[in-house]
């Protein structure tokens, strides 16, 4: 039926020409954007999971954050553990040496110097291990815990090993000397129970270390994963895209021209009153 007042056709063509628009204003914000669900409005649940998904990854790079801390403080704790270990088996030689009866006075004085400063070093090294605040290594603490999981309930824990002079693991005296040959007989002993104490301590510093660096290592691999999820729901495939706008430009086109046929057709009304 012809009439002028109401145009069936061209109202179809208007009502798919629009909607080439709307695709075409999705394919460009993906393009533009790289996404393919950047907002609520192009998909809710997949955007909805997609946030979940990103809550974790930040989460996890706290987690990661606190790990790395707990590894650092450990590792100063190690490289303080290990510096007394070198130096308990100096003061070993010196005792051993001070031990013999027949070394004059001013050899033994010397050895006692030497044995001294070499405990005094001992504290200096134990106050000095401090990471962030935490000293493993002093008696100041008893373990450093760390964050395990993104929710925050579990955790990675060291303990801590007191090397201080005449504790349980360094059980030379804060006023341990080799003055004397039998105090120097006596001090042998002592030092390689140290040593053997300290050493034992290091062994645990250490796993405890690992499990850190374990913990660590999950962690990233998880993040990862999580974004590599994140990517698969939401990022755009360029080269469908691509191909995608390329076919709606052209349709876009197309329906423009039916529009405008459309509207034309009224005016074949006029011919019949000529």
């Amino acid at each position: 039926m012809l009439s002028v007042n109401t145009n069936a056709g061209a109202m179809v063509a208007l009502q798919n020409l629009n909607s080439t628009v709307g695709q075409l204003g999705t394919v460009q914000t993906a393009i533009s954007t790289g996404l393919k669900v950047s907002s609520p409005l192009n998909n809710g649940a997949t955007y909805a999971i997609a946030q979940n998904m990103r809550g974790d990854v930040a989460a996890y790079q706290s987690v990661t954050d606190s790990l790395n801390r707990g590894i650092s403080t450990v590792d100063v704790a190690v490289s303080a553990g290990q510096s007394i270990s070198d130096l308990l088996i100096q003061m070993k030689q010196k005792a051993l040496a001070a031990s013999d009866k027949s070394l004059d006075t001013a050899s033994r004085t010397a050895l006692n110097n030497d044995f001294t400063a070499l405990r005094d070093q001992i504290t200096s090294i134990v106050k000095n291990a401090v990471f962030n605040g935490f000293n493993l290594v002093d008696g100041s603490t008893n373990q450093i815990t760390a964050l395990a999981s993104a929710d925050g309930t579990r955790h990675v824990t060291t303990a801590a090993e007191n090397m201080s002079l005449g504790g349980s693991i360094v059980t030379v005296a804060s006023a341990g000397n080799i003055s004397t040959q039998a105090a120097a007989s006596t001090m042998i002993a002592t030092v390689t129970t140290s040593l053997t104490n300290v050493n034992a301590a290091l062994a645990k510093l250490g796993s405890g270390a690992a499990k850190f660096s374990i913990q660590a290592g999950f962690v990233g691999k998880l993040s990862d994963t999580l974004t590599a999820g994140i990517g698969n729901l939401v990022d755009a495939n360029m080269a469908q895209e691509s191909a995608l706008l390329q076919s709606l430009q052209v349709k876009q086109q197309l329906g423009a021209q039916a529009l405008s046929i459309a509207n034309q057709s009224p005016q074949i009304t006029l011919s019949l009153f000529r």
